[in-house]
């Protein structure tokens, strides 16, 4: 296994299980909005590498290992460095501007870097199928979408918001990256942009 990305799965391994075992631990260093505007910043880091259970811990590490290789083989270390970690941050502050008055509003979980790690190896492998059938290009086109009805709904206990802001990290810093995929991908460029614009529009009218 390639060591950086046993060194994010070793760390969130390490962490989650302190976490699991010391609720205090858990508790000062998960995303929470109270502690956060109180100055506690470093939670928006943090956050990302507990996990509610063995079984969210399990999710987001096996999906990370079936989708990192794309982005390592073909950007290399340091550029799949910066796609997780910049997912990972834009996840947190897409959730901190969204749930910025909901002050009890809690969370966990690396999905924001993961799912930024998805969208990127997405964009790079136009022949990437997920689940051995479905196109990655629909794949994540149709879990944009989904995120922002779950965000407008309101109606689960999933962080859409920080998968969504994952996302277009991924997206982002892929093309930043990449900017060669606008020529050779555009097909999956664009579709993958439609949702992101939607997002921001109800955001901006203030439907969402």
């Amino acid at each position: 296994m390639n060591p950086i990305l046993l060194g994010i799965i070793g760390t969130n391994l390490l962490i989650s299980y302190k976490a699991f075992q010391d609720i205090s631990f858990f508790r000062k260093y998960e995303f929470h909005i109270a502690s956060i505007r109180a100055g506690e910043q470093i939670r928006m880091l943090s956050s990302a590498f507990l996990h509610a259970d063995w079984a969210h811990l399990f999710f987001n590490m096996f999906t990370l290992y079936m989708f990192a290789p794309v982005v390592l083989n073909i950007m290399g270390n340091i550029s799949f460095l910066l796609v997780y970690t910049g997912s990972l941050i834009c996840g947190s502050l897409l959730t901190l501007y969204f749930h910025q008055n909901d002050y009890s509003y809690r969370a966990v979980g690396a999905s924001g870097a993961v799912t930024g790690v998805i969208f990127s190896s997405i964009l790079l492998e136009d022949r990437l199928m997920i689940f051995g059938f479905l196109p990655g290009s629909l794949y994540g086109f149709i879990y944009l979408l989904s995120s922002i009805y779950g965000m407008k709904a309101k109606n689960d206990n999933i962080g859409h918001t920080a998968h969504f802001g994952g996302a277009i990290g991924g997206y982002v810093i892929t093309l930043s990256q990449m900017p060669i995929l606008f020529v050779e991908n555009t097909y999956m460029v664009i579709l993958l942009a439609v949702p992101i614009v939607i997002l921001f529009y109800l955001a901006k009218t203030g439907k969402i």
